[in-house]
């Protein structure tokens, strides 16, 4: 099968390699729709993302969908023919994190696309049936491959409560904070606040959910979220940029007895933060790793037509072309949200 490989910094190789041998309890999937992730850019431009480094050659891609085309021997509740999204990381199932039910803590996951495991950016993938959810046929393979990062955004607002009715501002409007504002529409949110320094981001996110927005390039932010929220602050403020000056913005954004939910990484691994403004608020802080037990409801919000989550596409890539779809991601950020890529 034709992969594209990853074999140093900045050099994508498009090669032959072997499609891959099924187990008992594994599909073969052949590889439709691919998104294209800021972690896997990390890996390309630097090599690593935080304590993960690429040490030899690896293929990239998280964000999958595709038709199954072989079934383990097995697998019962799975056939050939059906379209999937896949949930990329498996899990030992036999840890406190995974017998907590928080898998997505799991000290020995396997995900695809983070060394040493390899992606998605090739024709075929086999994956652990229990990672593999069938789509409706009204879906597109291109949702159906946006439901990994639309599983942020869901186990973003689970795990800051988000109750419908509620005011909440994303700082970032990024595929992960475009995705958090859908999943905040479909929850039932009241205001939903997109803020960042872009103003075609700041329309797309008006395109999925957000109902007000602020361009901290010609806005103020504290100004602004007193106007929109008179003066009373949002109930729930999540930061999905990974930067610095965000991560404060939640705290001064967020009302009294409010919660902030942290996504975004940032660059640095401290930041500074107001303890008086925290415990004046009496504010609950959660962090937010990926996501757990998401699939099927993430599957059913995108196919209830709330929202349209390809509204975030903006570049498609044959996966000959892999190495110049990083590159437009690296150099073209004021004009690239999502980038998808087509291994078939």
């Amino acid at each position: 099968m034709k992969s594209a490989v990853l074999t140093s910094v900045k050099n994508i190789e498009l090669q032959q390699i072997d499609i891959p041998t099924l187990k008992n309890d594994e599909v073969l999937i052949r590889v439709k729709a691919v998104g294209l992730c800021g972690s896997d850019v990390h890996y390309y431009e630097h090599g690593k993302v935080g304590n993960f480094i690429v040490e030899k050659p690896i293929i990239l891609g998280h964000e999958a969908s595709g038709d199954i085309v072989k079934v383990g021997k097995d697998v019962t509740h799975l056939k050939e023919g059906q379209r999937v999204s896949i949930e990329p990381g498996a899990t030992c199932g036999e840890c406190v994190h995974c017998k907590e039910g928080r898998y997505n803590l799991c000290p020995s996951v396997e995900f695809l696309a983070t060394p040493p495991y390899d992606g998605a950016f090739c024709e075929y993938i086999a994956m652990r049936a229990d990672l593999v959810f069938p789509i409706p046929d009204s879906m597109s393979y291109e949702t159906a491959a946006l439901v990994e990062p639309f599983s942020v955004g869901v186990h973003a607002i689970r795990r800051g409560d988000l109750q419908p009715g509620e005011t909440v501002i994303i700082m970032g409007m990024g595929p992960i904070g475009l995705v958090t504002a859908a999943a905040a529409k479909v929850a039932g949110a009241k205001m939903i606040i997109g803020v960042d320094l872009e103003q075609n981001r700041l329309d797309v996110a008006k395109e999925m959910g957000a109902t007000h927005t602020i361009n901290l390039r010609e806005e103020k932010l504290e100004e602004k979220v007193n106007e929109y929220t008179n003066g009373f602050g949002v109930d729930l403020a999540i930061e999905t940029a990974g930067n610095p000056k965000a991560v404060q913005g939640t705290l001064s954004s967020v009302r009294k007895g409010g919660r902030v939910a942290i996504v975004g990484m940032s660059p640095q691994d401290e930041v500074p933060m107001s303890i008086s403004s925290m415990i004046d608020k009496e504010v609950d802080i959660k962090g937010i790793f990926r996501y757990h037990d998401t699939y099927p409801t993430a599957i059913e919000m995108l196919a209830s037509g709330k929202i349209d989550i390809e509204k975030m596409i903006t570049n498609e890539y044959p996966l000959a072309e892999t190495a110049e779809a990083f590159e437009r991601a690296i150099h073209d950020k004021t004009n690239t949200l999502k980038i998808m890529i087509y291994p078939s």
